[in-house]
């Protein structure tokens, strides 16, 4: 038995894509999704022989050739040397986002061609690692779970009327803004009410980025006029504290609290971009789903327009002969349904 501390750790192994999600005290932090489709050069962890493809002086780094379609990025002290053409051998520290490759720290020096030497953890050893001894469960519970944590990685507006907190977190090509935004109850002390919702919704906004896998500078938008800024201060390194590679920025003079978080896994809204694959996918989770429920009706169909019909018919066959897909054209991408038949 769990206790209201505990982490809920769930593992929804659809084909084609493995989640993990993890919950404390009721509340999502973590959101980790592999696609089988994805190369496994570019994620996390994960170890290579790469072959330099180009040294950017600008850019204080390097490109290098993984044996996958994208090259990965190696930034360059000041004393590293580097030649075109040169292997080396690299782990990714960034998966890849916003267009740009995977970023690959260098481990010394590679022989061969480009390859995976290791791949990076798996899910179910990520799991492991960030709630060990927790059980972990699969089936109904895990679809039912990566569903929900995925509707809130996805929004950009949280409320949380408990605290009379109304939070927005949303991401822009140059940072993350945080907007923390307070009803005060009536006849509550109106100062010991904001620093206990600023204390609040600092910790809500850093458990949702961390379950939107975003990095970058952050800037905090807190109740009040900054006046107290080593309060805030103080809040914000509190509710950022678990990250040990955050940096902390001064409080500003209009009462803006700044800091950096690393990125290193590509973010949930571009895993999940709208797309045939990702509408695909989703629908072979819902067939999934339903052939879990329901082990009396001898055949499920999921209902499709013809380019989703094509990536999901692969994934839908390992999940044995109750399942198939149909490619309707008059059925809109998108939007298709589950059917019995």
């Amino acid at each position: 038995m769990t206790g209201p501390t505990d982490p809920e750790v769930f593992l929804d192994d659809t084909p084609g894509e493995m989640r993990g999600v993890i919950a404390r005290g009721g509340r999502y932090t973590h959101l980790l999704i592999h696609r089988d489709a994805d190369a496994p050069q570019h994620r996390l962890g994960a170890r290579s022989v790469g072959r330099v493809t180009q040294v950017n002086p600008g850019l204080r780094g390097a490109f290098v050739d993984l044996g996958a379609e994208a090259d990965a990025f190696l930034p360059l002290g000041r004393n590293d040397s580097l030649a075109q053409g040169a292997r080396v051998e690299v782990v990714v520290v960034a998966e890849p986002r916003g267009g740009k490759g995977a970023a690959v720290r260098r481990l010394g020096a590679g022989e061969g061609a480009p390859r995976l030497l290791e791949p990076g953890p798996s899910i179910a050893d990520t799991l492991r690692r960030l709630a060990p001894g927790a059980p972990i469960l699969t089936g109904v519970p895990a679809i039912d779970a990566s569903r929900e944590a995925e509707s809130e990685a996805l929004a950009e507006v949280h409320a949380f009327p408990g605290h009379g907190l109304d939070l927005a977190v949303q991401r822009t090509r140059a940072l993350v803004a945080v907007d923390i935004d307070y009803a005060p109850a009536p006849g509550r002390d109106p100062a010991k009410g904001r620093a206990r919702a600023n204390a609040e919704g600092l910790r809500q906004a850093a458990r949702l980025i961390g379950l939107k896998a975003w990095g970058g500078l952050v800037i905090v938008d807190a109740i009040g006029d900054g006046r107290d800024g080593e309060a805030l201060s103080r809040a914000v390194r509190a509710a950022f504290a678990e990250d040990s590679q955050a940096a902390f920025g001064p409080v500003s003079r209009f009462g803006l609290a700044q800091l950096s978080l690393p990125w290193t896994r590509t973010p949930v809204e571009e895993v999940l971009s709208p797309s045939g694959r990702t509408h695909a996918q989703a629908l072979v989770r819902d067939l999934r789903r339903h052939i879990l429920t329901d082990t009396a009706t001898a055949r499920v169909v999921a209902r499709c327009a013809p380019e989703e019909a094509a990536v999901a018919t692969p994934l839908v066959a390992a999940l044995g002969p109750r399942a198939a897909v149909v490619a309707d054209p008059s059925v809109a991408p998108g939007r298709g349904r589950i059917q019995e038949d």
